[in-house]
């Protein structure tokens, strides 16, 4: 009966096999380097997820601020503006009966 390993479909001979091999190229010193690295790295992942999780929750528990009542900004009638547009482009005040749309300086043909 052949025991087959649970790692990626690999047998013993096989996993043997890898093993020796990821020795032989990085030796025997950088592994536990790696494996630290890796570990470092499943660490940092996880505590960020878990971060991301637990401020999900604190806003969803908590209740919405109540927006502070405001006025609503007066606005000005369209020829109330069209006015202070014209006084700002002449520097003076508008006469009270400027008008609204100043004539088209447009030659007639």
């Amino acid at each position: 009966m052949n025991v087959t390993l649970a790692v990626l479909g690999l047998s013993g001979g096989e996993l043997m096999v890898v093993v020796i091999g990821v020795l032989i190229m990085f030796g025997s010193k950088k592994i536990p380097d790696f494996a630290k690295g890796l570990g470092q790295g499943i660490k940092e992942f996880k505590k960020a997820s878990r971060e991301v999780t637990d401020e999900i929750q604190n806003a969803a528990e908590q209740p919405p601020s109540p927006s502070p009542n405001r006025q609503p900004a007066p606005t000005l009638s369209a020829q109330s503006q069209v006015e202070r547009e014209w006084q700002r482009k002449q520097g003076t005040e508008a006469p009270p009966s400027a008008p609204v749309n100043p004539p088209s300086t447009v030659p007639k043909t």
